[in-house]
């Protein structure tokens, strides 16, 4: 744990001119407020009063003190920012003028589901993979959908078109302190993927924060728009987030089970039974747009059917082959767009509620599973995700675990925007829709 004297000396050691304090509105949006590093010194009890009505997102509703609180071990230098009187940023907490914490932070809520999961024993470790599209930008530096590009999965250059910009995102990246375990072109042309090496949930929260933020800004230098939009473009694969998980207890890995035939323990099995009794009522969190159910219901590479399988990568729950130690459960239906504080704090959540009620997640489902008609998957007991943002919305006001997880106060503000943002669209009238119909009507 750093101390703020540390930092104080850091920041003088370095030359940081600026610190961004950094936290998340309850929807994962990114916030900050810079201060000068003399500042820094005075803020009093690690403290930095705001308004606190940005948490809140569009349903702001007047205004009310709040105090930011730097976790000081979160304190990094931003590579892409002047090295000449450098820029700096700290993570932080949010509380209420009276100190106590604010109940709808994300991170506040990721924060109390850590200690529940390390009252009971388990240490989680979690390894994201984050998918993002590359897009040109105009004359104007406005986005576009434009990528000029042809590539597919694991091309490279002169295909591959954005593989000096993907490179200097992982060399940035590692500059912070990030330690990269791959990257590549994905399956849609101006599609990437970077991967960086499994940590416990909060600090994986944190970095899923960082990285977008460090992605966005070095695309910029290269004259185009990094998006995490799910599904930006029609007749592509679109953006997933996946997240595979192990899970500790004692130092061991307790998805493993080398006497059995598979591989898996039965606490394996219960935590997937877990995530797929409670998966419909978390998707307004994991997949919170409008855009991000274009993307389950595409088909491409994206699951929509509520099963598990070894092999399929398109399926809810896959268990990759590796074994012993590296057991993991990867999770394939969270999206870029989720905030990765919800996200990660449900997903523990709902599967070690698997283990405690002995879950049974059925069978591993067969590998042709896909050309079933939806009164075959029905009459086999296979449910799926739901279609739309607002079928997610109402799973979600039905399932008391996710209110017992996220905080009535939490979901009845989240359900209320989720709802204002379907009826947007709702009232919107597409292309397609003057394409399709304007003429024979």
């Amino acid at each position: 744990m750093k101390t703020r004297e540390e930092i104080l000396q850091m920041v003088e050691n370095e030359d940081v001119e600026f610190i961004r304090l950094q936290f998340t509105d309850m929807f994962g949006t990114l916030k900050n407020v810079a201060v000068t590093a003399t500042q820094l010194q005075y803020m009093k009890d690690n403290r930095y009063l705001i308004d606190g009505s940005c948490m809140y997102g569009e349903l702001r509703n007047g205004e009310e003190d709040m105090y930011l609180c730097p976790d000081l071990d979160t304190f990094v230098i931003l590579p892409w920012r002047p090295q000449q009187g450098k820029v700096a940023r700290l993570l932080c907490d949010v509380c209420r003028a009276d100190g106590t914490p604010l109940v709808v932070s994300p991170r506040e809520i990721l924060k109390k589901t850590i200690e529940k999961v390390e009252k009971e024993g388990y240490t989680f470790q979690i390894d994201p993979e984050c998918e993002f599209f590359l897009f040109h930008e105009d004359e104007n530096g406005v986005p576009t959908t434009v990528t000029h590009e042809k590539a597919g999965y694991m091309d490279i250059s002169p295909l591959d078109l954005g593989e000096n910009a993907r490179r200097d995102m992982v060399m940035t990246l590692e500059d912070m302190g990030f330690e990269i375990e791959s990257s590549h072109h994905e399956k849609a042309p101006g599609q990437h993927e970077i991967d960086f090496r499994y940590a416990g949930a909060m600090e994986t929260a944190d970095r899923i924060v960082t990285f977008k933020t460090a992605v966005r800004s070095i695309a910029k230098r290269f004259g185009l728009y990094a998006t995490f939009m799910p599904k930006p473009k029609a007749g592509t694969a679109g953006s997933g987030m996946h997240i595979n998980i192990s899970l500790f207890q004692n130092g061991k890995n307790i998805f493993s089970d080398p006497e059995a035939e598979d591989g898996l323990s039965q606490e394996a099995k219960w935590f997937m039974g877990g995530i797929m009794a409670h998966v419909k009522g978390m998707c307004a969190v994991t997949n919170p747009l409008v855009n991000s159910y274009k993307r389950l219901t595409s088909g491409c590479d994206a699951p929509r059917d509520i099963i598990w399988t070894t092999k399929n990568h398109n399926t809810l729950l896959r268990i990759p082959f590796m074994r012993g130690e590296d057991t993991r459960i990867e999770l394939r239906f969270p999206d870029p767009s989720a905030n990765a504080y919800l996200t990660i704090a449900l997903c523990m959540a709902a599967g070690l509620d698997g283990i405690s009620k002995h879950l049974d997640p059925g069978a591993e489902s067969a590998r042709l599973f896909a050309s079933r008609t939806e009164a075959e998957k029905a009459a086999a007991g296979i449910d799926h995700l739901p279609d739309t943002l607002r079928e997610a919305v109402a799973f979600m006001e039905e399932d008391s675990f996710v209110k017992m997880v996220l905080g009535q106060e939490f979901v009845d503000l989240y359900v209320e925007a989720k709802k204002a943002e379907w009826n947007e669209y709702m009232s919107q009238v597409s292309e397609w829709e003057v394409d399709k119909y304007l003429y024979r009507t």
